[in-house]
């Protein structure tokens, strides 16, 4: 399984710490920086799903550390945090790149949550391509070798969690996560009954990856 690399930069030592141990156990893998030098050594080799940006940095803004990345070409999700509740202030936080707004001191619970919808936005956005399967948010179909089935809205994001880790193991709790807004009641059945229609749906279109259960744990794409 592959883990979704997060990067964190907040120069409180202890948050940092905090955010690391939390974030490693909901199945982040997480680097943690202080400073923005160690954010861009850290882009040089290993470009992250997503950043947490602390704006009050003790060396820099984080909205400038944010213009400089998207300025690299960078296109993760970036979630702000800051002790500032202005509406100037998340104001600018937007203008420079950022995706997220939270205000010190937050609950981690919805920290995880926003950062689940900022991934699962940025799995969507655009078509993705697990072999010869097409997935295209703008009409919610799956097409390959010359058809497509339509899918429902849940259907899709379900299958677009799979596709943006082709031939990993997609955890249960994973999916439901993409599927379903946070706090909704899924039952321990109702993601194997979507997966199964979605099986049903892939077998119809040729060439197509089949999903297959990894039992305990979750589905693989591929």
């Amino acid at each position: 399984m592959i883990e979704p690399h997060v990067i964190v930069l907040e120069d409180d030592a202890e948050l940092g710490r905090l955010l690391n141990r939390g974030l490693t156990e909901e199945g982040f893998r997480v680097t943690t920086a202080s400073d923005a030098s160690t954010v861009f050594e850290r882009l040089a080799v290993d470009e992250p799903r997503a950043l947490i940006v602390d704006i009050g940095l003790a060396d820099a803004d984080g909205r400038d550390v944010v213009h400089a990345l998207r300025a690299r070409g960078v296109a993760a999700p970036v979630l702000f945090l800051t002790a500032r509740d202005a509406l100037p202030d998340r104001l600018s936080g937007f203008a420079a790149g950022g995706d997220d707004y939270l205000t010190k001191p937050f609950a981690f619970a919805e920290l995880v949550a926003r950062l689940h919808a900022l991934l699962r936005r940025g799995g969507v956005d655009h078509a993705a391509q697990v072999g010869d399967l097409r997935l295209d948010p703008a009409t919610h179909a799956a097409s390959s070798g010359g058809k497509s089935a339509r899918l429902s809205p849940t259907e899709f994001r379900i299958l677009a969690s799979l596709a943006a880790q082709p031939g990993q193991i997609v955890p249960r709790r994973v999916l439901v996560r993409a599927g379903w807004p946070h706090g909704a009641i899924v039952h321990d059945n109702t993601l194997d009954v979507y997966i199964a229609t979605l099986r049903r749906k892939l077998r119809g279109l040729p060439g197509a990856p089949e999903i297959t259960t990894a039992h305990g744990i979750g589905y693989t794409l591929g």
